[in-house]
């Protein structure tokens, strides 16, 4: 009933070095919260059921090469929390690495995240609650690799970026809504992770 169900997803393929096997990153800019949380939602469950559906496509493309376990890592503004349904029933994330390496009916993602959540900080803030609406996931083909290791999942807090008792972002803003701080960034607080070959 969406007619405009989601916006683009980016995909960039690598070459791991010295390997045949591929690195396969997705980046994600799903819809926003804006009208309310759960009017908008459906446009994020059809974008979480799009990313489900190119995570497969990917694995059936390369499971010649590799025996459909390519590693795959799945990132960005998902304008929704680890524990929403967009990313848990439509992304199939999960926090449980067994289901991952286990799941038979469809490929599933590893949430990174939640370690994170349980320290009760987030990368967006609003009336001053944390979300954590920017993630990173990664496939079977990560979480079984002997080759690839995954490090150091944060949110990057400088202490310029953050402003006031909840240490909330410091926004660039808009020039239409008068809004603008040239000493600001982003409404939403980076994260970041290092991917090490083993």
């Amino acid at each position: 009933m969406k007619r405009e169900a989601t916006r683009d997803i980016l995909q960039v393929n690598f070459k791991i070095k010295g390997s045949d096997s591929r690195l396969v990153l997705i980046g994600n800019h799903w819809p926003s919260r804006s009208g309310g949380q759960y009017e908008s939602e459906p446009y994020r469950m059809i974008a979480g059921e799009t990313l489900s559906y190119f995570h497969q496509r990917i694995l059936d493309e390369n499971s010649k090469d590799e025996g459909g376990n390519t590693a795959v890592l799945v990132m960005g503004d998902f304008n929704d929390e680890p524990f929403n349904r967009s990313v848990t029933d439509y992304s199939l994330a999960t926090t449980s690495i067994l289901k991952v390496k286990l799941s038979k009916e469809a490929p599933r993602l590893y949430n990174l995240m939640w370690p994170i959540m349980a320290r009760g900080v987030g990368t967006f803030y609003f009336s001053n609650f944390p979300n954590l609406l920017d993630q990173f996931m990664v496939s079977k083909g990560i979480v079984e690799s002997t080759k690839i290791k995954v490090e150091d999942v944060d949110i990057v807090i400088f202490p310029e970026m953050i402003k006031g008792k909840y240490k909330h972002p410091v926004k660039f803003g808009r020039p239409s809504d008068k809004s603008l701080n040239e000493k600001g960034f982003s409404d939403h607080l980076p994260i970041s992770l290092t991917l090490e070959e083993k």
